[in-house]
């Protein structure tokens, strides 16, 4: 049968009830699966209006992902409409799913925020199990935005296993509540990397609390942990809370010897992005140190200070470092970044030094600076 020949006696069935929910539900299913996108679109809006006889058949169109995944995500679309412990159940298993489609995986997400309290209170029963149900419902939790479930979370922060409470800080970091900065300190001395990583991220987002309860102290350590990856993000927590002391924490662990490369570029970037002239005045100390590498990365964050008492700083830190011929301004990519930052930060005080790189033995450099 043509589809929209089909299309409208599904319309008809629906809008006048003349057959069983079973007649309609295939003819509305077999043109979800082969009408374009516009028959699929109307029959969207009309299926659900035949009850929850739909959501049994639509499972099993959900679960099966050697179907097209453009249908596939019209049934979620469908799904998501029902706020049936079976549809919460089943847009967990997808959220599982290896390989799953991104477009699919968004759709079972909406679903499930749609659902609020309904989709809240079926994965608090799957809280109290202790099974992969337990682990999926968690992640479940964490795709709907709504602060219910800060309740249900805050009972597995302290679960026995590592990725259901990572799961469970990275959600509760979502929120901004005072209520919650306990959680997240002690977070920071879990056994486990990862929980530790979203305790710092979860203290960042609520960084006018650092001097409330005392954050540079508390997350000072963690900027030498043995995991580079919470170091960084230490690091990049330090530089927003923005404080006198963070800035002095972050200037300390930049000028060791034993920090490795990779923390001192997280380092540099969190002081660049405060603001911040003394952080500037940190950053100008490490730019005479003689590595390459580093100092590339310093000057072109300094010229990327949008603050004018910032911008004025910057400018100067670069002429003196022209001035004074550090051994590093003699590579070439140097004096090209010096020469780009001098002209992002335009200040009127380069303009002599960019007009003596006009005739510098480099090419490219003059270029940049013209």
């Amino acid at each position: 049968m043509n589809n929209n020949l089909a299309f409208k006696q599904f319309q008809t069935i629906v809008n006048q009830d003349k057959c069983s929910n079973h007649e309609a539900i295939k003819l509305g299913l077999s043109i979800l699966e082969t009408g374009d996108f516009q028959q699929r679109w109307d029959v969207t809006k009309l299926l659900p209006k035949l009850g929850e006889d739909i959501i049994e058949p639509l499972i099993k169109v959900l679960e099966n992902k050697n179907f097209d995944v453009e249908y596939r995500w019209f049934i979620a679309r469908i799904l998501g409409q029902f706020k049936s412990e079976k549809v919460v159940i089943t847009f967990i298993k997808v959220l599982e799913f290896e390989d799953e489609d991104e477009e699919i995986l968004s759709m079972v997400a909406e679903g499930l925020g749609n659902m609020g309290i309904a989709a809240i209170r079926s994965l608090e029963n799957l809280l109290k199990t202790n099974n992969s149900s337990k682990l999926l419902a968690v992640k479940a939790l964490g795709k709907i935005r709504h602060s219910e479930i800060i309740y249900s979370l805050l009972e597995v922060v302290n679960d026995s296993e590592p990725e259901i409470r990572t799961i469970a800080i990275e959600c509760l970091g979502n929120f901004h509540k005072k209520e919650l900065v306990a959680v997240f300190l002690k977070a920071l001395k879990d056994p486990v990397s990862k929980v530790r990583k979203e305790a710092i991220i979860a203290l960042a987002r609520q960084s006018e609390l650092a001097q409330e309860f005392n954050f540079v102290n508390q997350l000072s350590p963690l900027l030498y942990d043995i995991n580079l990856e919470v170091a960084q993000e230490t690091a990049l927590a330090l530089g927003k809370i923005n404080t006198v002391e963070s800035i002095q924490q972050l200037s300390i662990a930049l000028q060791k010897k034993t920090t490795p490369k990779i923390l001192k570029k997280a380092i540099v970037k969190a002081l660049s992005w405060t603001e911040n002239t003394q952080a500037l005045n940190h950053l100008k100390t490490m730019l005479w140190q003689e590595d390459l590498e580093l100092s590339k990365l310093i000057i072109v964050l300094l010229g990327t200070q949008k603050n004018q008492q910032t911008k004025i700083r910057a400018t100067q830190i670069l002429i003196d470092f022209l001035l004074y011929q550090n051994p590093t301004i003699n590579h070439t990519e140097i004096k090209e970044a010096i020469t780009v930052s001098l002209g992002e930060l335009k200040e009127k005080i380069a303009v002599n030094s960019l007009k003596k790189l006009t005739q510098d033995p480099s090419k490219s450099v003059q270029l940049h600076a013209i």
